[in-house]
């Protein structure tokens, strides 16, 4: 378990994190959302002990990471997949992390396999394309077999069966009982992923909550309607007090107000034919633009108007 407590981290006269305290829970997999400047990877990097916080605290199982006995048996990190010698061929570098910390040889091979490269292992990794770093850096942070996994943007580089590759990965660690926390932009890989969300803004906690309950608490339910009696039904819908709106050129009708069920039985009263009633909420990526607007560090300008620029900065 991952827990901060009051965490806050200035640089100089900059805020990157206020007062931000969470859990990340094992069996689960926890997406850490924001936008860029919102202190993502400045929380992270504490998490890892690699920046110290101002004020508050992290702990790791219960403890400061720097306290940890054997770091990477309990914690694997992916931050930054270019963080390895581009001399070393990708054996060597899983094979020094693995010495140092105590990891038997084998276990070298292992995560290779697991990850996918076993066949560029004997190649210098300065040479490896994005993808290729990603997955290496993935095998290094699984080489210790440990019971927390932090990945920050752990897709970028991949193709469409590396992103399903991962997705699945994460999925199958949390549920082995293991720590997930992984922060991405990718808002629609997050939806189909993440179980637990954990959403900040200028360094402050926005939200931390289940996906389920993010989605459904900010956003407005509706249902797709479509049928070849649509003006009637919606007539008859506008009577009972719902509210009918066309739901783009598909000629279906945009229905808030009634559940599905209601709407069912209402056509079925009065004998109107349906060929879709769907249940809808805002996607992840809908609720989270409209919970982060007023927390976007770097907005582009529109034609003829200056780009707004905050002036609290932070750190990514």
């Amino acid at each position: 378990m991952i827990e901060a407590q009051g965490l806050t981290k200035r640089y100089g006269s900059k805020l990157a994190v206020d007062q931000l305290s969470f859990q990340v829970r094992p069996g689960t997999v926890t997406g850490f959302l924001g936008p860029n400047g919102a202190g993502k990877s400045t929380t992270m990097r504490m998490v890892l002990g690699l920046d110290s916080p101002t004020a508050g605290s992290v702990l790791v199982n219960g403890r400061p990471y720097q306290y940890l006995s054997a770091p990477l048996r309990e914690v694997g990190a992916l931050l930054d997949a270019k963080a390895m010698h581009g001399g070393r061929s990708a054996f060597n570098h899983l094979l020094c992390l693995a010495q140092s910390n105590g990891i038997p040889r084998r276990r070298v091979d292992e995560v290779l396999d697991m990850v996918g490269i076993t066949a560029v292992a004997k190649k210098r990794t300065g040479g490896f394309s994005l993808g290729m770093g990603q997955r290496l850096g993935i095998a290094s942070a699984l080489l210790g077999d440990p019971g927390i996994l932090m990945f920050d943007e752990p897709v970028n580089g991949l193709d469409p069966e590396g992103i399903l590759w991962i997705r699945n990965l994460m999925k199958a660690l949390a549920a082995e009982g293991r720590t997930v926390f992984v922060s991405s932009h990718l808002m629609s890989e997050m939806e189909v992923t993440a179980d637990h969300l954990i959403v900040i803004g200028q360094g402050r906690l926005i939200a931390d909550t289940t996906m389920r309950d993010f989605i459904e608490r900010n956003s407005q339910a509706y249902t797709v309607v479509r049928s070849p009696q649509a003006e009637q039904l919606a007539g008859l819908v506008t009577a009972k007090g719902g509210t009918v709106a066309p739901d783009g050129d598909s000629g279906a009708l945009r229905v808030t107000g009634p559940e599905p069920a209601a709407i069912g039985d209402l056509a079925a009263e009065h004998g109107i034919a349906l060929h879709e009633l769907s249940p809808r909420f805002a996607t992840l990526e809908e609720v989270y633009m409209r919970l982060t607007q007023d927390s976007v560090e770097y907005r582009s300008g529109t034609a003829g108007q200056a780009p707004h620029t905050s002036t609290r900065g932070s750190e990514a």
